[in-house]
């Protein structure tokens, strides 16, 4: 008869526990997968659990490698490369996908185990929000109850298997708090891990045609929270730079990769009162730092003013950063400006838009100033037929002067193009800037969201003895844009947005409160870095706080509460108590002389005892009958003062019997 080649189907019922944790650790992880990496996971997962019930034979080891090689170039195909968040959780996915494939015991399956593992981790890599922790924790217990369900022999239940992982993990929470508060933090990571992406978080790039703002307009991601020590400005000032753009092709205005300029805060002459705040803002990817135009002070380590007073970082924003700024919504800036400059700041291609420039030219002329112009400008915007629009047309070649004599629907940028155009086109320097305008309060928590759906782009032009000053022309076509705030509007209708019928104020509220306990996250957890480090030990009562002390403080207490968490380990799983006929069933054995084998009865110990001391057989056989009677029998007193009294009279009498016969010979 032919040896059987299959697998025997002893794992058949830990397997599912196995592909189950799997598959919960994978899921985070599913929206950024390409579609073949999890294809190949479910593929392999029903394969594997096929081959165990049908008893088939695992694939040979020369289609393992295949696979294998097949899926590393895939990844590698997929992301151009095979380090980052991305490129490892695809291999760490494919990894348990073809590992399930040779599988044959359980120790396979530990292995199958610590990957999950590493994919509940390495999801933390990717995004640390508030439901991070409770995936977390439902993750390892998930895990943990695999693990035991796998490991287990006995035949216990699912609620016992998830009351002992649950009671494991609590013994970790006091070794995990400890190590999170105490363990000295730095202001860099020990590495840096590159988060896979094609654009931008933010949206905002140092280009800008007519259409990639109001594509943020839908988005109500937030770009960044700001919390304020003064009061806050009205929402006609809360305008946060971010970018300049300057030069313009005809469609696109561009402007250039940031430079510290030495001379950009010279140009500032701040007036009025200063508004102090502090920003908490989520990644970018980009350079720009945003803040309140303008600023004079801020504390973000590696940030700098650039030309046209851009606020940048060396590196780029790849997590989210917390920093204090002092602004001054009232300045002066660029009170001179020189001829180049002028020259630079009203260049504009040759034969592009001429039906805008000539335009410009003949109201700058019949103005006879230059600020007659710009207002009969505005009112144009404003009292003509012009529209604000989230969807508007697409203009195609020359879209300013298509925007302003045949469309004229269009969003911020649309507005700023043209009017940035045309006050080029009359001789008065201008440039467009990128930002964000508006901003609403969360009452839950006292501080100001600003949405992706606030991104806003404006003007400056510069006049003499005015300098460069903000215009925003969508003011005069949407004033209500600048005083409710685009996402105000947005959240306006939520509840149809949705495609939801419940009041939009009940999910406004849950909005609310959701992004409020979001931003505790944020600032007590997250953003634990080590100046808060500092403050909480300078809290706690240590004084001068370093990294000696605080790890000094963490071995201690680590070794304190390993201490305490064995001791209670100890006194859970020690073996119960002798009772008091045992201890006197104890005494009775050591007195005859004779120990008692693992596992044997009372009985057979005395057939044993009275074969090997035939003299002992009365006395012996006295003390057996009692003490099953007093360990078995109905609790009484009388049946354990009998046994005592006859344990005692046992050991007396093998005490006396014992000196007769060693001074028998002599006599």
């Amino acid at each position: 008869m032919s040896k059987r080649s299959g697998t025997d189907g002893s794992l058949l019922n830990s397997l599912p526990w196995t592909l189950a944790a799997l598959a919960f650790s994978v899921l985070p992880h599913l929206q950024f997968l390409p579609i073949w990496v999890t294809a190949i996971f479910l593929a392999c997962s029903a394969w594997r659990l096929q081959v165990e019930r049908k008893r088939w034979r695992l694939p040979p080891a020369w289609i393992r490698i295949l696979l294998a090689l097949g899926c590393f170039i895939g990844v590698l195909a997929s992301y151009e490369s095979v380090s980052g968040v991305g490129p490892g959780s695809a291999l760490l996915a494919v990894m348990a996908a073809l590992k399930l494939l040779e599988t044959k015991q359980r120790r396979d399956q530990f292995v199958l185990l610590f990957i999950s593992i590493f994919l509940i981790m390495s999801s933390l890599l990717r995004e640390q929000y508030l439901w991070s922790l409770p995936y977390l924790l439902v993750g390892v217990l998930f895990t943990m109850t695999a693990w035991l369900r796998m490991s287990d022999t006995r035949k216990v239940s699912l609620g016992q298997s998830i009351r002992t992982g649950g009671r494991l993990m609590a013994y970790s929470i006091p070794l995990m708090i400890a190590m999170w508060v105490f363990f000295p933090r730095i202001a860099t990571p020990f590495w840096s891990v590159p988060i896979d992406t094609s654009s931008a978080t933010s949206g905002l790039s140092d280009r800008m045609s007519p259409g990639d703002i109001s594509s943020l307009s839908l988005s109500d991601a937030v770009a960044f929270r700001v919390k304020f020590s003064s009061e806050v400005p009205p929402p006609h000032k809360r305008y946060w730079r971010g970018l300049v753009l300057h030069r313009f092709n005809g469609r696109t205005w561009t402007g250039n990769e940031p430079s510290l300029d030495s001379n950009a805060r010279k140009d500032i002459t701040f007036q009025g009162e200063p508004v102090e705040y502090q920003v908490t803002m989520e990644p970018t990817r980009q350079h720009w730092i945003f803040a309140l135009d303008i600023p004079s002070d801020w504390d973000l380590g590696q940030t700098y003013m650039a030309q046209q007073q851009q606020l940048a970082r060396m590196q780029p924003v790849d997590q989210r950063v917390t920093y204090n700024a002092v602004s001054y919504p009232d300045f002066l800036l660029d009170s001179e400006l020189s001829r180049f400059s002028s020259d630079y700041y009203t260049r504009l291609p040759d034969n592009s838009n001429p039906r805008a420039v000539a335009l410009a030219r003949e109201m700058r002329e019949a103005a006879g100033s230059s600020e007659v112009f710009i207002n009969r400008v505005l009112r144009k915007f404003n009292q003509e037929e012009f529209f604000y629009t989230l969807q508007p047309p697409p203009l195609g070649s020359n879209p300013v002067d298509r925007f302003l004599f045949e469309s004229r629907q269009g969003f911020c940028e649309h507005y700023a193009s043209a009017f940035a155009v045309m006050m080029r086109a009359a001789g008065i320097p201008s440039r467009v800037v990128l930002g964000y305008q508006g901003g609403e309060i969360n009452p839950m928590g006292e501080y100001m969201i600003v949405r992706q759906a606030d991104a806003h782009a404006w003007n400056e032009v510069w006049l003499p003895r005015r300098g460069w000053y903000r215009i925003d022309p969508t003011a005069a076509v949407a004033p209500e844009r600048i005083e409710a705030g685009r996402s105000g509007a947005m959240f306006d209708g939520i509840g149809a947005s949705w495609g939801l019928n419940a009041p939009s104020e009940l999910l406004y509220q849950i909005t609310m409160t959701w992004d409020a306990l979001n931003t505790k996250w944020n600032e007590w957890i997250l953003a634990y870095g080590p100046d808060n480090q500092s403050q909480f030990m300078e809290w706690l009562g240590m004084d001068d706080p370093n990294w000696r002390k605080m790890m000094l403080t963490l071995i201690v207490i680590v070794i304190a509460l390993i201490a305490i968490i064995s001791l209670l380990l100890i006194m859970r799983y020690r073996p119960p108590p002798k009772d008091d006929a045992a201890l006197l069933y104890r005494k009775f054995t050591r007195a005859a002389g004779v120990e008692p084998e693992m596992g044997e009865t009372p009985y057979s110990y005395f057939a044993r005892l009275t074969n090997e001391r035939t003299e002992l057989t009365e006395k012996a056989g006295d003390v057996t009958s009692l003490y099953l009677d007093a360990r078995y029998g109905p609790t009484e007193l009388a049946s354990m003062k009998n046994l005592e009294n006859a344990v005692t009279e046992f050991s007396r009498q093998k005490k006396t019997r014992g000196g007769r016969e060693t001074h028998s010979p002599a006599s």
